[in-house]
């Protein structure tokens, strides 16, 4: 893991729960919606914040 201070391990740590937030909501939303490509774009979305989330989280690490 990098030498973060304290105010950037809060900051991460805030972020990567944003990230993961957001996946949960897109996939949610795309869970009710009955227009493919609404679905799919809101898949998508979802899927790009995962790969936020995780590049996030491999700070930690």
């Amino acid at each position: 893991m990098a030498n973060l201070t304290s105010k950037e391990l809060t900051a991460l740590e805030d972020q990567i729960n944003y990230e993961q937030n957001l996946v949960k909501k897109y996939q949610a939303m795309a869970n009710l919606c009955s227009d493919t490509k609404i679905q799919q774009d809101l898949n998508n979305f979802a899927s790009k914040h995962r790969a936020h989330y995780n590049t996030l989280v491999s700070f930690l690490q």
